[in-house]
């Protein structure tokens, strides 16, 4: 696995010379004002909406979640040349960041747009979204938080949206065309031209109590440790060397 990277306003450094979880107000401490809210974007491609969204609303900071070296690294320097001083990027393996980086319940949104669906089953414990994993996009948000999902590979979508709907802790509505007149992702800007149908959701958490999914218990793994050997008595060892 690559090295981590994180930028921030030009700046880069490696994760390794970080505390983790990352402290997020004292990334951005150097170089801007506080900000009010945090907005998460898990795979920013070519980065279109997040550095649109980063551009209109400076007083939130948004941080961007990439795996892809050369899509990173054009955005990196695009924020860098817009001098936008509240986006921080990541460049990792989604998963990993979620799970052991970030820190959690500090962010007022999600957004998660045209995901790799991997759709040969051999490639599905790859997705984002299952129900072992979906626990861990939700623990970013705090309560009152929405996770923004769209895609227009609809039979993933559909499966997404069903597992969406079976988790208590989400209130689900599907999402209205263009989402109220926020930027563009590339992609949704291109499969709209195209007239692609494309399924959105927003699910709102209602609770931060418990955010694993109910069909997710198949993947908790308990580990308990073997009892230790009891050690050979001293009349053992006398027999033995005997």
């Amino acid at each position: 696995m690559l090295p981590v990277r994180i930028a921030v306003a030009g700046r880069e450094q490696l994760l390794a010379e970080l505390d983790v979880p990352l402290e997020l107000p004292d990334l951005l401490a150097q170089v801007t004002e506080p900000v009010r809210d945090w907005e998460v974007e898990i795979g920013f491609g070519k980065g279109r909406f997040l550095l649109e969204q980063a551009r209109a609303n400076p007083a939130c900071g948004f941080l961007g979640i990439e795996v892809v070296s050369k899509y990173y690294r054009h955005v990196r320097d695009r924020a860098a040349r817009d001098h936008l001083d509240n986006l921080v990027l990541l460049r990792g393996e989604a998963r990993y960041l979620l799970a052991a980086v970030l820190p959690a319940s500090f962010a007022r949104s999600v957004h998660v747009y045209f995901p790799d669906p991997w759709p040969k089953s051999r490639h599905h414990e790859r997705r984002l979204f299952d129900p072992e994993s979906l626990d861990l996009v939700l623990r970013l948000l705090h309560p009152g938080g929405v996770l923004s999902f769209a895609t227009d590979f609809l039979d993933y979508g559909k499966l997404v949206g069903e597992l969406l709907r079976a988790h208590p802790a989400l209130k689900v509505e599907t999402a209205a065309d263009l989402w109220g007149g926020r930027a563009r992702t590339h992609y949704e800007d291109k499969y709209h031209r195209e007239g692609r149908e494309i399924l959105r959701f927003e699910a709102r958490v209602a609770s931060c109590e418990n955010l694993f999914h109910p069909l997710g218990g198949r993947g908790v793994v308990a580990a308990t440790a073997k009892p230790p050997e009891p050690p050979e008595s001293v009349s053992q060892i006398v027999k033995s060397d005997g």
